[in-house]
């Protein structure tokens, strides 16, 4: 892997504070929602929350590259503070911010969010809404000087802790992509109910809730970009959240890997460690294998959203295989190791949990096999 010595020198140190500051803590925190948020601070402290944003919002100036590192190294350790800091924080809601927000909302939002001083959600799923985000039914009513949303948006990370929400809304029902919107609205406005969503697979310690709006009032100077551009926003930052979370999928199969061959070489079965059998070579082989393949994909991914050319097929390539090797990584980690596989007392367990999630969450496999179908052949299928 061709890294220059600066985004190797920030792998490095992301890969540092996850082991001295996350990992301890895991299998302690797993199931608290406020570990992430804990850790975001600690992140931002350390100069790792400001991503590819520019200096003078407060953000990292960093390439595509290096963020896509940052994030590998803190999901191999917990892919639940990956998704609450890095790719919710970041990828999407400062994306939606940075890419479309006006100058004041800019210089107002953006600092808060790379200090971590505040949290940030992204609302765009709704309970009959996920992959057809232009059929939401979530509605903005124009009032004077705010809008009125009604409605509900569901499986929204960091929904019941964020302090600003980016929430997705149709201003004209019926119009599809001409009549979304994206309003920046305050977690504590009111009319606004948040609802935990308990007894998740996996990601347990990154919070999950249902939202529901009941004649909210968001004042005017909370629109980013115009009327009609809501699904262009929304696209816009799943292409950087699906790049990041093919890192973190990366970052799971490096884990996986790297417990895998500490656990073959000292377990022992017929007078010998199990690493000299030759179907655990095998599978061993093939996880390596995934693992390089994922990562060069998701830094090609990286570069060619640095280039500032068409990224789209190389983020989808990224993410499906990426998560999709991920599950498969994780599953036969478990098999590996025997039934203490099994047990919460191995990492391995919780790495499969989170990385079926992470199959889903920004668009599931199928989808991403779909827009990548359409870049290549031209035609949608859906």
């Amino acid at each position: 892997m061709q890294l220059t010595e600066a985004q190797r020198i920030v792998y490095d140190t992301a890969k540092r504070f996850a082991a001295k500051e996350i990992k301890p803590h895991v299998r302690e925190r797993r199931d608290d929602p406020q570990f992430p948020i804990d850790i975001m601070r600690k992140l931002a402290d350390s100069g790792l929350l400001g991503g590819t944003f520019p200096e003078e919002y407060g953000g990292g100036g960093i390439d595509n590259v290096s963020y896509v590192l940052i994030c590998e190294a803190i999901g191999a350790v917990s892919p639940s503070v990956f998704t609450a800091a890095l790719t919710v924080q970041l990828s999407l809601v400062g994306t939606a911010i940075e890419r479309f927000g006006t100058d004041d909302q800019k210089q107002t939002f953006l600092p808060e969010l790379f200090a971590a001083k505040r949290v940030g959600a992204f609302a765009l799923s709704e309970p009959n809404v996920g992959s057809d985000p232009a059929a939401g039914e979530l509605t903005a009513r124009k009032n004077g000087d705010h809008w009125t949303l009604n409605g509900s948006k569901f499986w929204i990370s960091n929904g019941s802790l964020a302090d600003w929400i980016v929430v997705f809304a149709q201003t004209e029902p019926g119009k599809r992509h001409k009549g979304m919107a994206t309003f920046l609205v305050d977690g504590d406005s009111a009319g606004l109910e948040r609802q935990p969503i308990p007894d998740k697979l996996g990601l347990n310690a990154s919070d999950t809730a249902a939202l529901f709006f009941d004649n909210v009032e968001v004042p005017s100077d909370r629109l980013i970009g115009d009327v009609g551009a809501g699904f262009e926003i929304a696209q816009t930052s799943l292409e950087s959240g699906r790049t990041s979370t093919a890192a973190c999928a990366v970052g799971i199969i490096q884990a996986c890997l790297d417990a895998c061959i500490t656990y073959a070489q000292q377990r022992e079965q017929w007078g010998k460690p199990i690493a000299a059998h030759q179907l655990i070579q095998e599978m061993v082989a093939e996880m390596a294998t995934d693992c390089e393949a994922a990562r060069l994909l998701t830094i090609e991914a990286a570069r060619a959203r640095d280039e500032g050319g068409p990224a789209t097929k190389n983020v989808v390539m990224a993410k499906h295989f990426a998560t999709e090797a991920a599950v498969r990584a994780a599953r036969n980690a478990i098999s590996l190791h025997g039934g203490v596989g099994y047990l919460g007392e191995y990492p391995v367990e919780g790495l499969l949990r989170d990385a079926i999630g992470l199959s889903l969450y920004e668009g599931t496999t199928q989808i991403q096999k779909l827009i990548l179908g359409r870049e290549l052949l031209g035609v949608s299928a859906f």
